[in-house]
């Protein structure tokens, strides 16, 4: 990933922790704990979306949003990410609570992969050269 000098440090910050957590994804052997950190990454890289191109809103109109619906409202180009992500939101408080059967193998597996996808695509948003795909087991 290139940096650009446009680009508030919040948003390399978060698009390097976003990166870091799908290392770890991938590299962990509990599963629940592998989509935890998968979720995780995606909510990571929407936030250096949002620190790039949110407007601050006025404090009298001011409602708490959660990270998706702002996706949306920020860059509607990731809809479909910020739809499919959220519906991963409960599955990845079960995984983080310690739930076994919250999510299966597979499930960890392909979510990884799509954060690491969706990364790709945010780095691409914000005018940096995406990452080369971590390697999925």
């Amino acid at each position: 990933m290139t940096h650009s000098l446009q680009l508030p440090a919040a948003t390399h910050s978060y698009l390097e922790r976003s990166a870091e957590s799908l290392r770890e994804a991938i590299t962990c052997s509990d599963v629940p704990q592998r989509y935890a950190l998968a979720h995780v990454a995606a909510l990571r890289a929407t936030a250096a979306l949002l620190a790039a191109r949110a407007q601050p809103l006025p404090v009298a109109r001011r409602r708490q949003k959660n990270a998706w619906v702002l996706l949306t409202e920020v860059a509607p180009e990731f809809a479909e990410w910020a739809t499919f992500f959220s519906s991963g939101a409960q599955k990845r408080s079960a995984a983080e609570a310690g739930s076994r059967r919250a999510v299966t193998e597979r499930e960890a597996d392909d979510l990884v992969r799509d954060a690491d996808r969706f990364l790709a695509l945010v780095e691409t948003a914000l005018g940096l050269t995406g990452h080369a795909p971590f390697r999925v087991a």
